[in-house]
């Protein structure tokens, strides 16, 4: 699969500086061009559109500090991040606020607004051909419009409220009239213009040159997205942000209004419904194989789950940074936590853990078949796990085998893991950092034929927007505005039902629930960058992300059978404050506008 996104130095010149009139834009049309240049040309054009794409958020990058990356997985309950630079471990030590850029989605998606204000703004004087139809133009709009949506709703996810950007400004503007709108604004825009979008995309993909792009399916994800964030607790009602006004008395976020949730449900159904009438629906293995029926959802490039994706190129930081020492020279940095581990249920449905003690032993459901003591003295005939395996692993359910590297897992070359202190995988041979933290590591959005040494890399994408999290967006909108009624079950349970998973109970009360539902997105949206804006929206974050954080002993175990490595130990105590709900406006940004008012506890 080709890359769509193409960058055009001498055009992005432009873009970031705003169509100045200086001497330097009088040049050959190959070098720095102005806009009028540009938009008389249809490859140009579509070149600057192309450019557009490059502030997609790039949350396949966890480790490094890129200034669009993702903090957000290693500051969630996921994931402890072994890279000490990493900006999630700053998160987590809370030593973080309005001074600190490490990590700056302000910078890069206005960058993107921007760009996508002076597209929409200009595409109509690009001359019409053969080529370049009327057709052509109003989708090529669309996906400019789509963009400028999403780049909204990604700031706020972690501002709240924010300025809304629907045209380019110019120098001569009043940079300091700007304003943050009310979150609830900020929301019907983005739901606007997704309408808009909507409206000027093809209902599918029909040429795989445009994996990448839009269609009418993600427009209305985004829509729903945005709105069931803006019928959530952190937003919809919050007393802690009463006081949060603009210097007119403007609040930024608005009384309660328990009609949000219908609104939510509502716009899900339409995605679900636009959807799947074009073709989209959960991806099943060859097999329907359960694991695989999960696992492959995130290596078989755009499959018909996939709404949209990012094109990542053979851009493998994760999977170096996820795989084990043992299995073709990875380099172990993505620990995951005790935490997840625990929470993904047996293959009956029971949960395993109820929580724990002082000591972090577990608290073991005596209605669930999970014990701690011995090893298996089989591999699995599934090839899950193999024999001598901690009992603590068997019998999980599928999702779990799909998503999680552990002590006794077959993977590529490795008959079963070693993360005990000294196997092959554990911290006795691991030099400076290179191996677990937890004890565990990440095997979802893994790709299984790619090797470091010798390298074999693949064409990869990262999933941004996929049907199943619809199918539970609208479960939980709905449940919220009506009950747990027949369409709450039905979406919950196809979710489970494709990953081997029985239904969940009848009769479940609208708190019972909610609960489940939660727990639901916890495992089928692990690693997916929604656990911590999940967390956020519902106001837990104070448990999750302030609580203790548990791994094995990777300091003790000589053997696969050692129980020494096998017990839950403190890796970090995490703080977290209630101001840490949203992130706090860049002291830079205000001191250059003051008019931008500072968020909650900042």
């Amino acid at each position: 699969m080709k890359s769509i996104i193409r960058t055009i130095a001498g055009v992005l010149l432009l873009f970031l500086s705003a169509a100045c009139k200086k001497d330097y834009l009088n040049k050959a049309p190959d070098d720095d061009l102005t806009l009028t240049q540009v938009f008389a040309n249809r490859d140009y054009a579509m070149n600057f559109l192309s450019n557009i794409y490059t502030s997609l958020p790039v949350e396949r990058r966890m480790v490094d500090n890129d200034p669009n990356g993702n903090p957000f997985v290693g500051a969630s309950d996921d994931m402890e991040q072994m890279y000490p630079p990493s900006f999630s471990n700053s998160m987590n030590a809370g030593s973080w606020g309005p001074t600190t850029y490490t990590i700056d989605p302000w910078t890069a998606n206005y960058v993107g607004i921007r760009k996508a204000n002076l597209f929409i703004e200009n595409v109509d004087k690009v001359p019409l051909d053969d080529f370049f139809t009327s057709d052509l133009r109003s989708k090529l709009k669309g996906e400019a419009l789509f963009l400028r949506a999403y780049y909204h709703f990604l700031l706020m996810r972690v501002y709240g409220a924010v300025p809304i950007s629907d045209h380019s400004v110019a120098f001569t503007d009043d940079l300091k009239a700007i304003r943050r709108a009310p979150v609830d604004k900020c929301a019907a825009f983005v739901a606007a213009e997704c309408d808009k979008a909507a409206a000027l995309l093809p209902a599918n993909i029909t040429n795989a040159t445009d994996y990448g792009r839009p269609t009418k399916a993600v427009c209305l994800a985004l829509k729903a997205r945005v709105l069931l964030y803006m019928a959530s607790p952190l937003w919809n009602g919050n007393p802690d942000y009463k006081d949060i006004k603009n210097d007119d008395g403007t609040r930024l976020f608005p009384d309660g209004d328990a009609s949000r949730w219908q609104a939510a449900a509502n716009a899900a159904k339409a995605c679900i419904d636009q959807a799947e009438s074009a073709g989209y629906g959960l991806y099943r293995s060859a097999s329907n194989d359960p694991v695989k029926n999960y696992q492959e959802i995130f290596y078989v490039n755009n499959n018909k789950e996939v709404l949209f994706a990012n094109n990542a190129g053979f851009f493998n930081d994760n999977d170096v940074y996820s795989d084990p020492r043992s299995t073709y020279s990875g380099f172990t940095l993505n620990s995951i936590t005790q935490n997840i581990v625990d929470d993904y249920e047996m293959a009956d449905g029971t949960r395993p853990i109820l929580g724990y003690n002082a000591d972090y032993t577990p608290i073991i459901n005596p209605a669930s078949s999970y014990t701690e003591t011995g090893f298996a003295a089989a591999a699995d005939p599934n090839g899950n796990y193999a024999a001598g395996t901690s009992n603590m692993y068997v019998n999980r359910e599928p999702r779990f085998y799909a998503s999680i590297h552990f002590s006794g897992q077959p993977w590529k070359n490795s008959p079963g893991l070693e993360f005990w202190y000294k196997g092959a995988d554990g911290k006795l041979g691991a030099g400076a950092g290179n191996y677990t933290k937890t004890g565990y590591l990440p095997k979802k959005c893994s790709d299984p034929s790619f090797t470091w040494v010798p390298k074999h890399e693949v064409l990869r994408t990262w999933i941004l927007f996929r049907l199943g999290e619809q199918y539970l967006n609208y479960a939980e909108a709905l449940n919220e505005a009506q009950g747990p009624g027949g369409d709450v079950y039905k979406y919950v349970n196809l979710i489970r039902d494709r990953s081997g998973l029985p239904g969940l109970p009848a009769g479940l009360s609208k708190d019972e629930m909610r609960e489940r539902i939660h727990h639901e997105r916890r495992i089928e949206l692990f690693y997916e960058t929604h656990r911590y804006f999940d967390a956020h929206r519902w106001k837990i974050a104070e448990q999750t992300e302030g609580g203790d954080i548990l791994g094995l002993n990777i300091f003790a175990g000589d053997t696969k059978t050692d129980p020494a490595f096998f017990q839950r130990v403190l890796v970090e105590k995490r703080v977290f404050e209630k101001k840490h709900y949203l992130w706090p406006m860049q002291q830079r940004e205000r001191d250059k506008n003051p008019k931008l008012v500072q968020n909650y506890g900042w």
